[in-house]
């Protein structure tokens, strides 16, 4: 049986009580309760929980101000915050701090609570067995087996990863959302001779201008307001192994002058220090923007540029693999019934023949959407054409239009489908199959852009 560590912060004595004797009755969930912040800080000094209910307004420490602290000590904590406030600006402030859910104080708070933590405790599972996979990671990373196909375009890519394995030179994985830059990232990492050290994959997309240096490079305790901890970049992380930047073309320019230092002399230094750290990582990065054009027009830095670009692998369109499609799709479809315990259904010729015609704008992530769908509606065993279904695709995933980023493209998805569900988040999220917290995020990302 696995435990999980859950922190109770409340001053209130009710509901302190209330949420301890809830958590408490799952036998998994070893409690602790604190009635003020600075207790709870010093309980964190000695042992890290796995999640922390967290009451918004504290007798001397508000939540948004604890959040921080927690995060900046353990990012891999999960926060739900607890508040009597249904004012929604607050909730989206505080999950885009990094909260992992906003629970408001009412007669439900038990179930509500109680299906938020054992979301965290399925989360952690997957984490551990994560963990233990990459451990068993073979000699020999079988990179065409995890990259499926056999066309010319996919050939080349087998090609240029088994270049790129041979050497530390630096990679850039080219492609459109969804082809799978990250996977072959992933397949030149465990095939090298750095395939027992951390590989760390960080998204520059999906991390705010004003903590890319934070999350990069680290920072000390008391470089800035709410910085209670030393923390330790994404650099310092991948030390020894691979760090891979994905969406670089995001970066800002300032960004772009220190990636540029670091590169050089393979050191950073921490904010709030002057002591330099050596770092010894390989350093890949993806982007589905043309990157030469970003040069010209004088969004990217031209020096830094020709620093990254040494071996570049292109990742195909899922329109240009042929009978790739097919391939993907029967591995998709085993790996579905596998994990479900479900029979494998027949992929009728008929249902082949239009999964062939199709665009695919979302390249082999949407196929296996797709055909996960059409398992389930499957009947007598048999994956008929009628059962492949794309409206909703040709609806609400238009093919990319010049000049819009993939943040852009989310953000028009999730307000097509608040639309439809009449600005209904709960709805919204579970067609989607996102968090609430996913919605309140991208939406205040929006209003601050």
């Amino acid at each position: 049986m696995s435990e999980l560590k859950i922190f109770i912060v409340e001053d209130d004595e009710y509901y302190r009580e209330l949420i301890a004797h809830s958590v408490s009755m799952d036998p998994e969930f070893i409690v602790r309760k604190f009635s003020s912040g600075k207790d709870f800080l010093t309980a964190l000094e000695e042992e890290t929980p796995h999640a922390v209910t967290l009451d918004y307004r504290l007798p001397d420490m508000e939540g948004g101000e604890l959040l921080k602290k927690i995060r900046d000590f353990n990012p891999s904590v999960k926060v739900v915050i607890i508040s009597e406030q249904e004012k929604i600006e607050v909730a989206v402030q505080l999950l885009s701090e990094g909260a992992y859910d906003y629970i408001v104080k009412s007669k439900n708070i038990r179930d509500r609570l109680m299906n938020t933590l054992r979301h965290i405790r399925s989360e952690s599972r997957l984490r551990k067995k994560v963990d233990h996979l990459q451990k068993e990671v073979e000699t020999k990373y079988d990179f065409q087996r995890t990259i499926i196909g056999s066309s010319q375009r996919i050939r080349d890519v087998y090609h240029l990863i088994e270049k790129a394995t041979k050497s530390t030179i630096t990679v850039t994985i080219t492609g459109e959302t969804g082809t799978g830059k990250e996977l072959a990232a992933k397949a030149i990492h465990y095939s090298s001779n750095r395939k027992a050290r951390p590989f760390v994959a960080v998204n520059v997309a999906a991390i705010p201008h004003e903590l890319i240096e934070s999350e990069l490079f680290g920072h000390e305790k008391g470089a800035f307001t709410g910085a209670s901890f030393q923390r330790k970049g994404k650099f310092e992380e991948a030390d020894t192994g691979t760090l891979f930047l994905d969406e670089i073309g995001e970066m800002e320019s300032a960004m772009q002058v220190k990636l540029l230092r670091v590169l050089q002399e393979k050191e950073i230094t921490r904010i709030g220090s002057n002591k330099p750290v050596k770092v010894d990582c390989r350093i890949m990065v993806a982007t589905h923007k043309d990157l030469l054009k970003e040069v010209k027009e004088g969004r990217f830095r031209e020096d830094l540029y020709f620093r990254l670009f040494g071996l570049t692998i292109e990742m195909p369109p899922l329109r240009e693999r042929g009978e790739d499609i097919i391939l993907l799709a029967k591995y998709f479809i085993n790996a579905f019934c596998e994990s479900n315990e479900m029979d494998i259904p027949l992929l009728t010729s008929e249902a082949q023949k239009k999964l062939l015609k199709y665009n695919y704008p979302g390249n082999v992530r949407e196929l296996k959407s797709v055909v996960e769908l059409a398992v389930v509606m499957a009947n007598e065993g048999r994956i008929n054409a009628e059962d492949i279904n794309f409206r909703k695709n040709e609806e609400l995933y238009q093919p990319p239009t010049e000049g819009l980023t993939l943040k852009e493209h989310t953000t028009r998805i999730i307000k097509l489908y608040l639309e439809k569900h009449d600005n209904n988040i709960k709805e919204a999220a579970r067609e989607l199959d996102i968090s609430y917290s996913t919605i309140y995020r991208v939406l205040k990302e929006e209003e601050s852009d």
